[in-house]
């Protein structure tokens, strides 16, 4: 094999990227006049919420920026061409296939339950308590939803989109304190799915051996966002707004810095998983193209798709894997590849006899 795996030393270019700062400005563009439009011209718009406001603009330009500089990178880009093409392929099967996929892969994540069990839980507690905050949080933030009381009524309720209005109800009800408390509901829903988190992370050798430090710094996020979240409503309840303002400087700096960690750090991988759609496809294709045979042992053991893919993508990530003589290393089943090493090995150490 001729300089397997030789890497590519040459310098990273620093440079922004073009192309994700302009998605990032749209994006900015985007959210500013939402924020103008949906709010009625500001009139709706909560001056007590502009650090959120800008916690949001950040976030969505990081989110755009990173996400259209990872949609060009080798390998990502041949995935999101091959999920297309398997797609357009057959378009009405696909299509009918598509709400099963996007219930199992982004919303039930069945994949995580066939790995753990308890993963599973975390995922889903800490997956459904925050798409509850978004909801409730990003259009707050935007001035796109408010509540106006009806009539002489203290306590009687109508929810506003921008300038249409939908539901009304009483605030003592089951469905007004439900909606008053959706935060408080989803920070208990994140909270218990972090502490299972860490309890696997402290306990299980597995997860220990590969912790990586923006594992726990994505945990405490989310723990003191939800904490700190929760004790506004404990000073508004129970201690009559007492330590009230302090708090909420608190919680507040907590979802800033929040919002600005999503496009750097580990949650950012929630953007990415719409991909593995494209993924299904891609793999449901190979499926049922040929399948590519072993050169040692003649076993098929992938898509003949698949392998072509690698050996296009690997030059461009300074690898080679040709072999002399001819032929590609990706030609190589796994159980052929253990075998390879073992003899490599063997010959090393002048033999295991």
């Amino acid at each position: 094999m001729r300089g397997a795996m030789v890497a590519n030393v040459s310098s990273a270019d620093n440079r922004l990227d073009r192309r994700g700062l302009t998605w990032g400005l749209v994006g900015v563009a985007v959210v500013i006049a939402l924020t103008f439009i949906g709010s009625d011209r500001l009139v709706w718009f909560d001056a007590a919420l502009t650090g959120y406001l800008f916690g949001v603009i950040f976030s969505v330009f990081g989110i755009l920026y990173r996400y259209s500089v990872w949609l060009r990178r080798p390998p990502t880009k041949m995935l999101h061409r091959r999920g297309w093409d398997a797609f357009r392929q057959r378009k009405a099967r696909n299509a009918a296939a598509l709400p099963s996929l996007v219930a199992t892969n982004i919303l039930a994540q069945s994949f995580i339950r066939r790995r753990s069990f308890a993963r599973w839980v975390a995922h889903q507690l800490v997956f459904w308590g925050c798409i509850l905050a978004g909801l409730v949080t990003i259009p707050l933030t935007l001035g796109l939803l408010h509540f106006e009381s009806v009539g002489q009524q203290a306590d009687h309720y109508q929810v506003y989109l921008s300038r249409v209005g939908t539901l009304k109800f009483d605030a003592p009800s089951i469905f007004g304190w439900l909606m008053f408390h959706a935060l408080d509901i989803s920070a208990v829903l994140v909270l218990g799915g972090v502490f299972i988190f860490l309890r696997r992370r402290l306990r299980d050798p597995g997860a220990m051996a590969v912790e990586r430090s923006g594992d726990f710094l994505a945990l405490a996020g989310l723990f003191a966002v939800s904490v700190t979240g929760l004790m506004l409503t404990v000073s508004s309840i129970w201690l009559h707004g007492q330590y009230y303002s302090a708090l909420n400087t608190i919680h507040a700096l907590t979802v800033i810095l929040g919002l600005a960690y999503i496009p750097f750090g580990k949650l950012f991988h929630i953007f990415q998983r719409p991909g593995n759609l494209g993924v299904a496809y891609y793999k449901q294709a190979n499926e049922e193209g040929p399948a590519q045979e072993c050169r040692r042992c003649g076993e098929p053991f992938a898509s003949v798709q698949q392998i072509s893919d690698l050996k296009e993508i690997l030059p461009q990530l300074g690898f080679d894997y040709s072999i002399e003589g001819g032929g590609h290393y990706q030609e190589t089943c796994p159980r052929c590849r253990r075998a390879q090493v073992t003899l490599a090995q063997s010959v090393r150490v002048g033999g295991f006899g």
